[in-house]
This record gives C-alpha cells, structure tokens and sequence, in this order.
C-alpha cells in the first residue's frame, strides 16, 4: 500500500497543498516502513488534474491525501481505484498522522472547480 500526499517540499515537514492537480510535489509513502519517495508534478497550461491523476496511478498509490481535488482529476483517480482524502492542512507529517487517526474526510466527489471554472 502506498500513502500519496501533495506537497511544497520534498519531506514530513513541507507543507501540504490545497489543490492537488497543481502540487509541486507528490509524496508517495510507505505506511509501514515510514518512507517518502518525492516525485516532481510538472502540471502543462491543460490538463492538471488528469496528468497528476495519471501519475499517481501509476505509481501505484492506493490513496491520495490532499487540499482539494477537481473534477477531472477526481474521476481519474476514482476509475483507477484511488481514495481520496480532502482538507489536508499543516505539514505533511501532520496530514499523514490525520489520515491515520481517520479525521480526514474521504471525498465521494469532487471538492475543487474545474481550472478555469472562476468568475470572469
């Protein structure tokens, strides 16, 4: 099982990240061992969400700890079969050990607008 968290920095104590398309950094970690392997999120001018959805799958994550998560990405991540885990606050260490505690809410659909879904 593998524990992917959004991210400012590249370890327990970077901040976590409200919008997970747009992340700087995926922390993918190993529950049991405690470990975090980083991987850099490259977001193009389109497509975010999907393109993060995408690399979090297949990186095998079985859940995602995060701010908020758009539509697009949000249907990504439930056809790979990826929980979600909203309102992430505080570092990564602070998101994680509330993810373990279960007060993290499980998102059963999307919790952020689509990009570009502002008022003009």
């Amino acid at each position: 099982m593998t524990v992917c968290v959004t991210a400012a920095g590249k370890d327990w104590d970077a901040a976590t990240q409200p919008n997970f398309g747009r992340a700087p950094f995926f922390l993918f970690i190993d529950p049991e061992a405690e470990t975090i392997d980083p991987v850099a999120n490259a977001p193009g001018a389109h497509g975010a969400g999907v393109q993060a959805a995408q690399t979090v799958a297949d990186r095998g994550a079985s859940a995602v700890i995060t701010g908020s998560v758009g539509p697009n990405a949000f249907q990504g991540l439930a056809a790979a079969g990826i929980d979600v885990f909203v309102g992430a606050t505080g570092t990564v260490r602070q998101a994680f050990d509330a993810y373990r505690a279960g007060t993290l809410k499980r998102a059963w659909k999307p919790s952020g607008r689509p990009h570009g879904g502002g008022r003009r």
